[in-house]
């Protein structure tokens, strides 16, 4: 392998430690579920990014090929994380927040989503107990 391909590797890995190492210092010193979103979807993410496109690079110099196992691996990963956050940013919503403590959106015709649905027979059955 060529020093300048070593180089471009031993680059991705250090620049996608520094990330992975950044998103977990922020989710442990984040104070709060919201704060503590970010780190995980944002630095962690890009840091399992580098490491991937690190190996990416490492086979292409190395055999010669393109190795999509790493390719679609980092696709889903960028694909999924914000959804994913996206839900636990629902879900604390609607057990933390009332709706009164949710800012006014701009439409006044529309509300927050996780409060505007009726509740269903089993939320219904829990709070007449």
């Amino acid at each position: 392998m060529e020093q300048v391909s070593e180089i471009i590797v031993t680059a991705l890995l250090v620049i996608a430690g520094l990330f992975g190492l950044v998103g977990s210092f922020g989710l442990i010193k984040l104070r709060d579920t919201m704060q503590r979103l970010h780190a995980p979807t944002k630095a962690t993410t890009l840091g399992v990014g580098g490491v991937l496109i690190a190996s990416m690079v490492y086979f292409y110099a190395e055999r010669g090929t393109i190795t999509f196992h790493e390719l679609l691996i980092s696709l889903f990963l960028f694909l999924t994380s914000p959804i994913t956050a996206n839900f636990i940013a629902k879900t604390y919503m609607a057990r933390r927040l009332a709706p009164e403590d949710l800012p006014k959106p701009a439409s006044s015709d529309f509300g927050w989503s996780i409060h505007d649905a009726p509740p269903t027979e089993a939320e219904a059955a829990i709070k007449s107990e």
